[in-house]
């Protein structure tokens, strides 16, 4: 659907504080995996953060951020999959 990327995560968190800690152990595991970002921004206000691994992007919202932007209504004909949290039912 796309030739930036195969897939687009699209996530958010409660706070600016949450934002930062998932985008950062995002980097953290995929960098144990000697899998680095061609680029980060947005970590200093962490309202939107976006990480960019090439084949994979990865959109990082605060709550309310997610909700005025609607990036997902830019992708409504590509197929979805959710994930489940760990630990959660």
């Amino acid at each position: 659907m796309s030739i930036i990327a195969d897939y687009f995560i699209i996530c958010s968190g409660e706070s600016t504080t949450q934002v930062r800690a998932i985008a950062e152990a995002i980097e953290e595991s995929f960098s144990k995996k000697g899998i680095r970002p061609l680029g980060i921004e947005g970590l200093k206000n962490s309202r939107w953060v976006l990480m960019d691994y090439g084949d994979v992007i990865i959109h990082i919202f605060e709550e309310e951020t997610r909700a005025y932007y609607q990036l997902e209504k830019l992708w409504l004909d590509a197929p979805a999959i959710q994930i489940e949290e760990k630990g959660h039912n």
